[in-house]
């Protein structure tokens, strides 16, 4: 049986631009950092000689979310992304104010794809909210929503 998500991990081109922005711009709290390299950790990632920088990164103090792992490999190679690739699209970070924190990530340079949006599930149980996607410094897009 597979148990609870224990990380979401973002591949980055440069792990301290990285850091910046998800501790600076969104105010994540630094866990942990490591570096992985050598036999097991080019088993794992079927890479040769492959060293891998990592930061660990909470938005949360409750025990249900897991934290955002961000990777920079060695000879890592940029693609582009898109909301619509088969891929994660995103990773959704809950806000108590949508407006407030938009206008002040706006503020600091972020890149929001949209103003926030207003949604009404509340006929398909998902109850109303506001949400917007962004992009953090690798173009990697992000969302933050807001339960109404």
């Amino acid at each position: 049986m597979i148990g609870r998500i224990i990380h979401v991990g973002v591949t980055v081109t440069n792990l301290e631009k990285s850091m910046d922005f998800y501790e600076n711009i969104l105010g994540l709290k630094l866990v942990g950092k490591m570096i992985m390299k050598g036999k097991e950790t080019d088993a794992l990632f079927n890479m040769e000689n492959v060293e891998v920088k990592i930061a660990y990164y909470n938005g949360s103090d409750e025990i249900l979310c897991p934290p955002v792992e961000l990777l920079e490999f060695s000879n890592g190679v940029k693609a582009p992304c898109s909301l619509n690739q088969t891929s994660i699209s995103e990773i959704c970070f809950i806000v108590k104010s949508i407006d407030e924190t938009y206008k002040r990530l706006k503020n600091k340079g972020v890149e929001f794809i949209s103003e926030p949006q207003y949604f009404d599930f509340t006929k398909d149980g998902f109850g109303k909210s506001k949400a917007v996607y962004f992009k953090d410094n690798d173009g990697i897009v992000l969302e933050l929503m807001e339960y109404l």
